[in-house]
């Protein structure tokens, strides 16, 4: 049987474009339809546009701590309209070095929806039949809005990007880094920023005690935190939105953004039809080389809901070329994957936290929470924390947490560290970079529980 194509991607963002270049590197005829933008989530609706909120929300108290160090300026009011001008200016141009780099790799684009029609063709919202020997869907995930009155109203990660103008007050309903993440931005671009979360503590599976001072954090730079809240019941009224809480209180907001949840973008795009396994969620099951139940058909990213990182994405695009393109049958690595939530305080981590970790066997935990210098100095209060899990029998280090400024950029080291092995007396012979907040991971001497 001949085919059009040896491969057909459904899905034009960090993993689809990925396996498409690499395909088409090895000689491979290469087709991708997206019916959004491409860049998919993380460059258009996610890890970019989000990122750069972070950057714009952290100078309002560089401006404060500005002034403890004798700098003589006053700040002004953030605005929206001037920075959202810029946002959509270079997402455009990440757009257009997306489609440069497909075309540039002989990969012929499709601007439409794509369905899988049998095991070998999907249709186009255009109604052209295409045939292909391999497919690969990369749909990506999509937030998700609570069954409840009103919750039409709300916005979602995927609209807070594009808001006309700033609300003046907001109501985020989750706990997760999404949530955390957006409290954290809005309330440094001046928001008066209400989080509600159904849980104990922010940020379930995380470390506890990391977790713990990230939502201590939060509250002392401003952020109304209410744990053990949902929310019942909302209205549009003429003045913003009325809600009401668990709690039996009612507020009005200017503005709610649900971060409760996210799900893989399979729906209708044919998989019933032709025998693809989706699991309860609707994520698209497949095994370890990212083969569905259909042999010509494969998923990577978040449709498959394993660990939802754009750099996992990519990594289970390269292990999918390996495997069908390469004959080298590679499955992703999804152990010990490092990861930074920019919450505000920020944090980085690798491995297991102190509570899976004690489930396994003893422990050693090493753990150091300070005022780091730069803070100290301006007069505030923040703390970091730095923490190890180690093995008490390997003397492995099992997993690391840092809650500080710039955490994310340290864990992408320590990670490697962590990755190879290294035991807890690895990180005792490196040498301390000083002064700085990291060298508390290889100066902790004893350790401060064992479990």
């Amino acid at each position: 049987m001949t085919f059009e194509y040896d491969l057909f991607v459904i899905g034009g963002g960090s993993g689809g474009v990925r396996a498409g270049r690499v395909a088409a590197a090895q000689g491979a005829k290469v087709a991708l339809a997206e019916e959004f933008r491409m860049g998919g989530t993380c460059v258009i609706r996610g890890c970019v546009p989000k990122k750069l909120m972070v950057f714009a929300s952290g100078y309002s108290e560089m401006f404060e701590d500005a002034r403890a160090y004798g700098w003589d300026l006053t700040a002004g009011d953030f605005d929206w309209s001037r920075f959202r001008g810029k946002l959509d200016a270079e997402l455009n141009r990440l757009e257009g070095i997306y489609r440069k780099l497909l075309n540039g790799s002989d990969v012929e684009i499709f601007d439409a929806r794509a369905t899988i029609k049998d095991a070998h063709t999907v249709t186009l919202s255009t109604g052209r039949d295409i045939t292909a020997k391999h497919i690969l869907i990369a749909t990506g995930g999509r937030p998700v809005v609570p069954d409840m009155p009103g919750a039409e109203h709300g916005i979602t990660s995927n609209e807070i990007f594009n808001l006309d103008e700033m609300p003046k007050s907001i109501l985020i309903v989750g706990g997760g880094y999404i949530a955390s993440e957006f409290a954290g931005i809005l309330n440094g671009l001046g928001v008066k920023v209400t989080q509600f979360y159904r849980g104990e503590q922010i940020l379930r599976g995380f470390d506890g005690e990391a977790r713990g001072l990230v939502a201590d954090g939060m509250r002392a730079k401003g952020v109304d935190l209410h744990l053990g809240t949902n929310i019942v019941e909302m209205e549009k009224r003429d003045a913003g939105f009325w809600v009401k809480a668990t709690c039996g209180g009612e507020t009005m907001y200017d503005q709610v953004m649900f971060a409760t949840g996210r799900a893989p973008n399979s729906d209708n795009l044919g998989l019933e039809n032709v025998g693809v396994e989706l699991g309860r969620k609707g994520e698209i099951i497949v095994d370890k080389f990212s083969q569905t139940k259909v042999p010509s058909i494969f998923a990577i990213g978040d449709v498959t809901d394993r660990v939802q990182l754009t750099p996992v994405a990519i990594r289970e695009a390269m292990a999918f070329v390996e495997t069908v393109f390469k004959g080298n049958p590679t499955a992703a690595d999804h152990d010990l994957i490092p990861s930074a939530v920019f919450t505000q305080p920020e944090l980085g981590t690798i491995g297991l936290t102190e509570e899976q970790a004690a489930e396994n066997g003893p422990i050693e935990v090493y753990c150091s929470s300070f005022k780091p210098m730069n803070h100290s100095f301006a007069g505030r209060e923040d703390r970091v924390l730095m923490k190890l899990i180690v093995c008490a029998d390997t003397r492995k280090v099992l997993g690391c947490h840092i809650v500080a400024d710039h955490a994310g950029e340290m864990i992408q080291l320590a990670g490697i560290a962590v990755k190879m092995g290294a035991t807890k007396e690895d990180f005792d012979r490196t040498v301390a970079v000083h002064p700085t907040m990291a060298e508390e991971l290889v100066t902790m001497k004893e350790p401060v529980r064992t479990a």
